[in-house]
Parts: structure tokens; C-alpha cells; sequence
């Protein structure tokens, strides 16, 4: 689903197979559990659900990728909150966070982890940064 010209390094369908299965662990954060429809994934994730609120069976597109900058402009990332800046990838989503590969991906505390055929996650590289971006 992704392309060898874009930084998005890899996109699916999930749906959501459970929220918060061990219970609550912070305020404004659960932790979802979803399948992924095209390529047979499985994906654990934290998220505020405040600011994006979400719900079992629900599905959403997902995708990860190196930089915001869409492909004709791949020189440099450029975000700006008052919207002075490029218009990216981010423009195209509900969701965004910034992070970096490690075992896992962590946002800032929130972990990501994407299990299934490392086929797929060729373009994910440990210690690289990435962006995690969501739409319903």
C-alpha cells in the first residue's frame, strides 16, 4: 500500500479488538489492541483518548512515516501550530505523533508496537524517528 516515492513507510486498515484489556493505567491514556485488514498485523497502542477518542470494532487507517513532508518536498520537516508553515502529511489525518523506533515506537511515553512479516516493515528502522498518523 505504500510507495517507493513516499515517506510514508507503512499504511494499513485496523480495526480495534479492545480497549484498555488490563485496565487503566493513566489518566487520558488507553491502550488499544487492533488487527489490521490488509496485511494481517497485529498492533498494540497508547493513546489520549481525550483528544481522540476511539472504541471497540471501530476501524481506522494507520500509517507511519518518516517525515511529513509529502514527496515533492522532501528537503526538510517545516510544522508550524498556526499553520504558516508547509502543508504535510498531517493534513491528511485526525491524529498525529512524533516518535522514535526503539523496541518499540515511543511518543513521548506512548508505545507502539506493530507485530506481523517484517515484509512489511522494511522501511521501519531502529532509532529513526517516525510519525504515526490516524484518521477514522
Amino acid at each position: 500500500m505504500t510507495s517507493n516515492s513516499s515517506n510514508v513507510v507503512f499504511d494499513d486498515i485496523f480495526t480495534i479488538n479492545d480497549i484498555d484489556k488490563e485496565g487503566k493505567k493513566f489518566d487520558r491514556v488507553s491502550r488499544l489492541y487492533a488487527h489490521s485488514k490488509n496485511y494481517d498485523m497485529d498492533l498494540t497502542l497508547d493513546y489520549n483518548f481525550e483528544l481522540y477518542p476511539l472504541q471497540k470494532d471501530q476501524s481506522f487507517a494507520l500509517a507511519l512515516a518518516s517525515s511529513l513532508a509529502r514527496e515533492e518536498e522532501k528537503d526538510r520537516d517545516v510544522w508550524r501550530p498556526d499553520g504558516k508553515g508547509r502543508r504535510g502529511l498531517e493534513e491528511d489525518y485526525e491524529y498525529v505523533m512524533y516518535g522514535k523506533v526503539t523496541a518499540y515506537a515511543s511518543f513521548g511515553g506512548l508505545l507502539m508496537s506493530l507485530t506481523g512479516s517484517f515484509r512489511h516493515m522494511t522501511g521501519i528502522v531502529l532509532g529513526d524517528p517516525v510519525y504515526i498518523l490516524m484518521r477514522k
